[in-house]
Order: C-alpha cells, then sequence, then structure tokens
C-alpha cells in the first residue's frame, strides 16, 4: 500500500469512527467519547504499523533477490570471460556452450578442463540447487553414426562423472545423453579427424534446466555390434 493510499484510508476510518461517535453523543458522556476516540486512534496506529511492517518486509525481499540476481550475473560473466563460455539463456534453463573438448576417439575428461568444471558446479550449487543438469555429448562426423552415438555418451558420462564425485553435484540431478555427430548441431560440419581436425565438433554443452522435468531427454545409444569403426 502507499502512503497516499494509507493516509486516505485513515480520513475513511476516522471519518466512520467519529460519526459512529457523533451518532451516540446524546448518550454518552465526554469522558466516554474520549474513551472511543483513543480506542480508534490506538487501533489506526496499530495499522499503520503493521501496514509499514509489511512493507519492510516485501523491500527486503525485494532487495535480497536483487542481490542474488547481480551476483549470479557476475559468477556468470565471470565463467564467460575465464573461459570463453557462451551461456543462452531459455524460458526455463541455460545452455553453457562449454570449452570441454576432447581428443580424437577418446572420451577422457582433460586436466586443463577441470577448472571449468568446477566453476561451473559451483555456481550451479550456489544458485540453481534443485536444477536438472544435463550434459550433452558430441562427436565430429568421422566413423558410423552409431559408433559416435556411444562415444558421445560416453564423453557426456565422464562428465557427469567428474561434477558429481569430484565437484560436488548430487548425482540424482545430472543426467548425461548423447547426440552423436547430429548434424544440426555440428559446429563446423565439415571438420573431421584424425588428428586435430573437428575438435570444434568433439565436446560437451551442459543445459541447466530449473522446471520440473517429466521427459527422459534424448536415448542413450546402445551397446555398439561388431563391424562398427571407429569414430570420433
Amino acid at each position: 500500500m502507499t502512503k497516499a493510499g494509507s493516509r486516505s484510508g485513515r480520513l475513511v476510518v476516522l471519518g466512520v469512527g467519529v460519526a459512529l461517535v457523533t451518532a451516540g453523543c446524546a448518550t454518552v458522556s465526554p469522558e466516554e467519547m474520549d474513551g472511543r476516540l483513543a480506542d480508534l486512534r490506538e487501533e489506526m496506529q496499530q495499522a499503520d504499523q503493521e501496514n509499514a511492517d509489511r512493507i519492510e518486509q516485501v523491500d527486503q525481499r525485494v532487495n535480497s533477490m536483487q542481490n542474488r540476481l547481480n551476483s549470479l550475473e557476475r559468477d556468470l560473466r565471470s565463467l564467460r570471460e575465464d573461459f570463453d563460455v557462451t551461456v543462452q539463456r531459455m524460458e526455463t534453463a541455460l545452455r553453457f556452450s562449454t570449452p570441454v573438448h576432447f581428443g580424437f576417439d577418446n572420451a577422457e575428461v582433460r586436466v586443463e578442463d577441470q577448472e571449468f568444471l568446477d566453476r561451473f558446479a559451483g555456481v550451479v550449487s550456489e544458485y540453481y540447487s534443485d536444477a536438472t543438469i544435463t550434459v550433452e555429448g558430441f562427436t565430429d562426423p568421422a566413423g558410423s553414426e552409431a559408433y559416435n552415438m556411444q562415444l558421445g555418451q560416453r564423453r557426456a558420462d565422464a562428465v557427469r562423472t567428474y561434477l558429481v564425485e569430484s565437484a560436488g553435484l548430487s548425482g540424482d540431478r545430472v543426467r548425461a545423453v548423447s547426440y552423436g555427430e547430429n548434424t544440426q548441431r555440428l559446429i563446423r560440419p565439415d571438420a573431421q579427424g584424425p588428428g586435430e581436425q573437428g575438435w570444434e565438433n568433439r565436446r560437451v554443452v551442459i543445459v541447466v534446466d530449473f522446471r520440473p522435468t517429466g521427459g527422459s531427454g534424448p536415448v542413450a545409444a546402445t551397446d555398439m555390434t561388431e563391424g562398427d569403426r571407429a569414430g570420433s
């Protein structure tokens, strides 16, 4: 309630109170009238104090939320600047295009990527403690599609394992899925190994989803059959 509204409300109450009191003045003594007016003033003062307390509580919550939002923005900016991370904001999620890449036909988390994963886990724990974290694994186009689905899953699993076992995130909040060589998600469609070529495609993307989830997401690749050749 605004101050103007509060004053208006007090005037209305006071007017009604005075009208009630004066309406009965023929049968009420001056002492009783003074007592009733005093009680009315006390009730109005108490209501004013309660309104002021509620307004202060709302202001405190707004300030706290704003401070937390400012702190989150600083931490996200630090991730972008320190690790060249791209953060895409969606309606109920954040997608982190991470600097975590892999060697050709390899699914091991590199030592140089662990600092980013530690910092990322810290941000998630601080601001999104109830969110679902999805690690998406990708490959370059070399090799069969089936093998690359499995390889992408191994990469996502490796990052998930690090986030849970080393960075401290809860295992029931972090899942891993594979997109393999999904052509719509390749950074450079024409880049592939062996060797350093195609390193941009051999990566993980991490999605922080802070809405209740009911779906299972993309289905992980099944075990490989003989005859599939090495992928990326």
